[in-house]
């Protein structure tokens, strides 16, 4: 019994942060799993999931693309980010490339602005398989972003195709 007390009040008093959830993706038929912190909210929408730090400083997506429907997710991301005020300064796109856990990624990073102020501004691609493509939106605010860095590294190094 007093085990059971101790981890009751134990878990009362640990930061919400400490409790993640693998989620799979899209739910009816995965092609990627994804750990996020409970605190960021994750969700899952009509074409991924998404979620957003508990200080409101990034947003995430994951959306779910295939041949046919690739250009038409990169577009709504841009639309969306557009329609919540984010203007990206295409003059500093940096690309990259990086392979997260066994899959090749392709970033495009910018800086822009928002009504708070400086964001950085990230669409990535990856296939976790032949025939299915995840697009990743960041959006983070300049200055208050930086304190989640850990956390939004374990995010995305803990994305994997399905099995």
């Amino acid at each position: 019994m007093k085990k059971l007390v101790l981890a009751t009040l134990i878990a009362a008093f640990l930061p919400a942060a400490s409790y993640a959830a693998t989620l799979k993706f899209p739910s009816d038929e995965p092609v990627a799993s994804i750990t996020i912190p409970d605190n960021w909210g994750p969700k899952e929408t009509e074409t991924g999931i998404d979620a957003t730090s508990a200080d409101s400083a990034i947003y995430l997506s994951i959306d779910v693309a295939d041949a046919k429907t690739t250009d038409k997710v990169i577009d709504d991301a841009i639309a969306f980010l557009e329609k919540n005020g984010v203007k990206i300064d295409g003059s500093t796109q940096k690309k990259s490339e990086e392979t997260v856990n066994g899959m090749s990624m392709s970033n495009f990073d910018w800086d822009g602005t928002d009504s708070d102020g400086g964001v950085n501004v990230g669409l990535s691609l990856l296939a976790p398989t032949a025939d299915k493509l995840l697009v990743i939106t960041y959006w983070g605010s300049k200055g208050t972003q930086e304190k989640h860095g850990p956390e939004l590294a374990a995010i995305i190094s803990s994305l994997k195709a399905a099995n």
